[in-house]
């Protein structure tokens, strides 16, 4: 709803001025009138709007990553040798070294080194792709009437001014 630009303007006060008066002295009174204003405003239903349409759509987006992925290559190493203790794992370079023991029977007790497992972590890289739905949102805002008799953008009154 609109309120309207010119608001009505009130007038108070006398139409016609009041005539000076003469006393019996010799002075003249002359009346002062002052004109007062009154301004109100009033809401219009001018039958004018705004619509607002939304609408969102998807788009197919390519993302492309470089992925890693990790995997053990896993070798095993026969050593057959004869030790007095169990030795630890340990490392050789990027290789875990873990001993595989067995217990043999002799007169003595002694560890021999059966195999040694070789564990290596192998990198590979791949480019991974993937289409991926994105929305868009987009936003449509239009004037319009409703069509009263009286509105200039009245579609009669349109065809009128045309012809």
């Amino acid at each position: 709803m609109n309120q309207d630009r010119n608001p009505p303007i009130e007038r108070t006060g006398t139409a016609t001025a009041p005539a000076a008066h003469s006393q019996p002295d010799g002075t003249v009174t002359v009346p002062v009138s002052q004109e007062e204003v009154a301004i109100t405003t009033r809401v219009v239903d001018t039958g004018r709007g705004v619509r607002v349409s939304k609408t969102v759509t998807e788009q197919p987006e390519e993302v492309r990553e470089i992925l890693w992925q990790d995997s053990m290559d896993v070798r095993r190493v026969p050593v057959d040798k004869v030790v007095a203790q169990a030795p630890p794992s340990r490392y050789e370079g990027d290789t875990l070294v873990v001993p595989v023991l067995e217990e043999i029977l002799v007169v003595q007790k002694r560890y021999r080194i059966k195999e040694e497992l070789h564990i290596t972590r192998v990198r590979k890289q791949h480019e991974h792709r993937e289409t991926v739905p994105l929305r868009v949102e987009d936003v449509r805002v239009e004037a319009f009437d409703d069509g009263r008799p009286g509105d200039r953008h009245h579609p009669s009154q349109q065809e009128e001014n045309e012809s």
